[in-house]
This record gives C-alpha cells, structure tokens and sequence, in this order.
C-alpha cells in the first residue's frame, strides 16, 4: 500500500506551541499527577497524535517519560530535531502498535487530536493496547454542549466555527454524552471530564480521563 502523500498531511513548520497549550497545560499536569502511581518509577505516558513534539516536552519536562507518535513525517522530524529528550515515532494509529508500544504505557495521551480523525474508536482502540493494566487515557477536544452551539448560532459564527475550508480540520465536533458514549462503546470505565478555557458552558475544550474496563 502507497504512503499518502505528504502534501495531505497536517503541516507542521516549526517546534513552536500549538495555540491550545496556554489554556490545557495546567489541567492537563493535574490530571496527568492524579492518576501517576506515587512512590512507583517514573510514569510512562505515550503521546498520541504528538504533532511536532512541543507538548511532548513540556509534558516530560514535569518528570514524565514521554514518548511522541504521530503519522506526519513532517511533524516527527521537526520533533526529533527539536527535542532529543523524547523518543519520536512516525505510525499512524489505524495501523497495529509495533510489540514495543503494547501494553508499555501507564497513561496515553491525545490532546486536541480526535477530532480530527474520520474514524474516533480507532484511536481509542489503539490506546487500549498501548495501556497498561489500571492504566489511563487521557482525551481532550473542543468542547461543545447546548449553550455554547445556541451562542454560536445567535453570533452569527456557525460557519466561522465548523468551517469546511480549514484542510485537514476538525472532522468530528463532541460534547459530553457523545464522547462518553463513544468510550463507553469500547469498553472504558471511570470516565470524568474537565473543562478548560474561557466561561462556563462557553468552554474552548474538555479534558476527560478514563481507563480501560
């Protein structure tokens, strides 16, 4: 099978950090603390979706050992460069992890990265056999409930917002019920959400940790 070509994957130019970073990086650190196992070694968290390796090494620079995946060659190249305190692996997610990568991982991370897929469980499955036992995934994605779409619409910015014109954007748009249904459909358990960004109910994103029944 022919690799896609690289001028229809997501660009990434440099190793500067992505716009949501400001407003996810605390909860996400929380979150990330909360289900590290205190006094065990050092936590293992792979990084799916990891771009240009930028949250990758913030987030291991918090004591974490972090591995980035990402299916641009572009992206893992730019973060190989960037940041050699991480290991980098250029696969895609619809494929089998390699050995290596199967059950390795206390937590998996996605950040701002399944709304982007055409097909969401698949990045789910793969986190599943990544995890360890009692490990945890960790999910965040824009955020969208009732008020904020009614806001949207009365703003006249639906268009803005769900814009058909950005290649490569946002595919899938999740509120609370539709995300915990998809996890609850692969089998996840323990699932709770954080919110993150602007106002109440006008969130930017929402963060949600659960693991694996």
């Amino acid at each position: 099978m022919e690799k896609t070509p690289n001028k229809y994957e997501y660009a990434y130019r440099d190793s500067k950090p992505r716009y949501h970073h400001p407003y996810l990086m605390t909860p996400l650190l929380e979150i990330l603390s909360a289900h590290s196992q205190a006094g065990a070694a050092q936590t293992r968290v792979l990084d799916l979706g990891c771009g240009n390796g930028s949250l990758t090494h913030l987030v291991a620079q918090h004591g974490y050992e972090v591995v980035g995946l990402d299916s641009s060659e572009q992206g893992i190249a730019i973060a190989r460069e960037s940041f050699p305190d991480c290991k980098f692996i250029e696969a895609d997610i619809y494929d089998l992890p390699d050995a290596g990568l199967i059950n390795s991982f206390d937590i998996v991370m996605a950040v701002e990265v399944i709304e982007h897929l055409f097909y969401p469980k698949e990045l789910v499955r793969y986190a599943q056999k990544c995890l360890k036992p009692n490990g945890y995934l960790i999910l965040s994605t824009p955020y969208h409930g009732y008020l904020k779409n009614l806001m949207l619409a009365a703003s006249g910015k639906m268009d803005e917002h769900f814009t058909v014109l950005w290649d490569m954007g946002h595919v899938k748009f999740f509120s609370v019920p539709t995300l915990s249904t998809l996890l609850k459909s692969e089998g996840y358990t323990d699932i709770s959400f954080r919110f993150a960004g602007r106002l109440p109910y006008l969130w930017k994103s929402m963060l949600c940790s659960c693991k694996p029944s």
